[in-house]
């Protein structure tokens, strides 16, 4: 009996050293590839594990919902003079904005985290791929920061920008990794759609023609809309036919009825263009402005000029935000999802609502000298529509990179 015990124990021992010199085999294999993996592939293998949102988190967390939170130890992302591409009418500093709080503001969601933005890990799921930003200066606005927290992690032999008419394009070369923002205002084709030369008096829209401007983002892994600025009047010019052609058939409609064909014929493209195997889509709400003070307490005829501080009123929301507009892009985004179509509606409307001091002001670059008028009265030139950088549009790109992770 002893004999046998002794036995049955040798055997057990036997299985668990065979067992331990399995797992040390599988540790030591472990060891051996982490070695020979370059510094780049290793921390972005740390970064899939430790800074990547679980997809029932974002899935069932509301990122939109939330707070902002001063923090200056983890904010702002990167430094405006370090970005090699920044826009002179969003760099504040540059012009003279002395205060640079705005730069220093986390979005909290209430029930979660968002998770922290890392441009390696970015740039390697575009590796071989291009993500598109469409739509007016304000789609451009977060088109400049999304390059501004990737090129800072390239090193400047193997980034480059390139223009070509409405189209600008960024390129990771050692990724083959394209960020792109195409220049179209209405999303369908108008007499604004000039990348230059496009504030005209009268604004006239072809709503059933897109494909001048779509046929530049068919081939795109992940595209980013938006258009609501250009649209904020109470009629615009239909034109039938062609600019070109003398026959065109003018007709001034009401705004809303407007902007809903021209996102029925940006959603009916959709449907039939976009690859549903390879494209994710995503369409940003309305990007507030700041341009009466007397909404969140201040005096009449005040704007975002001297702001400093964001608004602490809970649920406030201003009117340079149009809850109809959104609604019918929220109604075409629904009719697509049930079509089949990956398809996402970035709601960073109501939390950019509290940010009033995160515009440029006057701390832009005038692109045409100001009267005297105009200099004694600074809130008659303040730009409190586009965003300073960096700044709110980060956090939009931190919502977009929660979502492509997603």
């Amino acid at each position: 009996m002893a004999k046998k015990l002794q036995d049955i124990a040798e055997g057990a021992w036997g299985v668990r050293s065979s067992f331990h010199s399995l797992i040390a085999l599988f540790v030591f294999g472990l060891v051996v590839v982490a070695v020979y993996m370059n510094r780049e592939s290793r921390q972005m293998i740390e970064d899939l594990m430790l800074h990547q949102p679980a997809s029932n988190e974002v899935s069932t967390c509301n990122l939109f919902s939330g707070k902002w939170v001063f923090d200056n130890q983890s904010y702002p992302s990167y430094k405006e003079r370090d970005c090699s591409f920044m826009s002179d009418q969003l760099a504040c500093e540059k012009f003279g904005r002395k205060d640079l709080s705005y730069q220093n503001w986390r979005w909290q969601p209430c029930h979660c985290d968002l998770p922290r933005f890392n441009a390696t890990t970015l740039l390697e799921r575009f590796r071989d791929k291009k993500l598109v930003f469409v739509g007016d200066s304000l789609n451009r606005n977060q088109w400049v920061s999304m390059v501004c927290l990737v090129e800072k992690s390239i090193p400047s032999p193997l980034k480059y920008m390139r223009t070509n008419g409405s189209l600008i394009t960024f390129k990771a070369i050692e990724y083959n990794a394209s960020i792109e923002f195409y220049w179209a205002p209405l999303l369908v084709e108008s007499n604004s759609d000039d990348p230059v030369n496009h504030r005209l008096p009268d604004r006239i829209v072809r709503v059933q023609s897109i494909e001048k401007h779509a046929r530049h983002w068919t081939d795109a892994d992940v595209l980013v809309f938006n258009s609501y600025l250009w649209w904020r009047r109470p009629k615009m010019k239909v034109l039938w036919g062609s600019f070109e052609s003398p026959d065109g058939i003018f007709k001034e409609v009401d705004m809303p009825r407007c902007y809903e064909m021209a996102i029925r014929t940006w959603s009916n493209w959709l449907e039939v263009h976009v690859n549903r195997s390879k494209t994710r889509v995503f369409f940003v709400s309305m990007s507030p402005t700041h341009q009466r003070g007397e909404e969140w307490g201040s005096s009449p005829g005040q704007n975002c000029y001297s702001e400093t501080l964001p608004i602490s009123k809970e649920g406030y929301w201003g009117s340079g935000s149009d809850r109809e507009m959104m609604r019918v892009v929220e109604a075409e985004i629904s009719e697509l999802k049930h079509r089949g179509l990956n398809i996402q509606m970035l709601n960073i409307t109501q939390l950019s609502e509290y940010r009033k001091e995160g515009h440029p002001s006057i701390y832009r670059k005038q692109w045409e000298p100001l009267s005297e008028e105009q200099l004694s009265k600074p809130t008659s030139y303040a730009d409190c529509i586009h965003w300073c950088l960096p700044g709110v549009p980060d956090v939009w790109n931190e919502l977009l990179y929660a979502h492509i992770f997603s």
